[in-house]
């Protein structure tokens, strides 16, 4: 019996908001079969929708079991990628997503903590993305839309299922492609960005602001 290499799980989304494509799932889909530090990526579509973006994302975590996963959204306006430091327990869309749901002030999770921190060493990844001269921040916010609804899921299913709490993940934006407008970024940078954030979540421990405590 062949023993599979221990995986890294990237979920990215389908296009929305009238877009015909969404760059942070092709800069996913770009390392998907890829092997980073002895881990293979698995890349998975999650659809920008609320609820069900999560539901999808349990399933390949359960399927796939990843040492570590890293959620990628886009964020139009934004000039880099952005590691994002805390998912906060609440939805309030602006806009409808794609199955024209829009929650206003309503929980991730009714009764969970506030807000959860990453469990990624961002700073250390933000140090290590910058070093190769591709724009990289860290940032304070994920929004209140789907993004923050999946990075808030993903971060109570790890603290709270048996068998993931030594899982570390988190949540990365990536900026709009060139086609789509500006602030930009091309592909080739994000994916290059991503893999080398992906490298350095696997090789270091901690940092100044990982943790993957909840925020009561």
């Amino acid at each position: 019996m062949v023993q599979r290499k221990p995986a890294v799980l990237l979920t990215g989304f389908d296009a929305f908001g009238g877009a015909s494509l969404n760059p942070s799932w092709l800069a996913v889909q770009a390392l998907r079969g890829r092997q980073i530090a002895g881990h293979r990526v698995v890349a998975v579509q999650l659809p920008t929708v609320f609820d069900a973006s999560i539901t999808t994302l349990r399933q390949a975590l359960v399927q796939h079991h990843p040492r570590v996963v890293i959620c990628v959204g886009q964020a139009g306006g934004r000039s880099a990628i952005s590691l994002e430091r805390v998912a906060i327990n609440i939805n309030d869309a602006r806009i409808g997503d794609n199955a024209h749901a829009q929650p206003i002030d309503t929980p991730v999770v009714a009764g969970g903590p506030a807000a959860y921190f990453s469990s990624l060493p961002i700073k250390a990844m933000q140090r290590d993305v910058a070093l190769a001269r591709i724009a990289c921040e860290v940032s304070q916010t994920a929004g209140t839309f789907v993004c923050n609804h999946v990075f808030y899921g993903l971060m109570h299913f790890l603290a709270t299922q048996r068998g993931f709490k030594t899982v570390r993940g988190g949540f990365v934006h990536v900026p709009w492609l060139p086609e789509q407008g500006t602030p930009c970024m091309p592909l080739a940078d994000m994916t290059r960005g991503l893999r080398l954030a992906v490298r350095t979540a696997l090789a270091t421990g901690t940092d100044a602001v990982a943790g993957a405590g909840a925020l009561d």
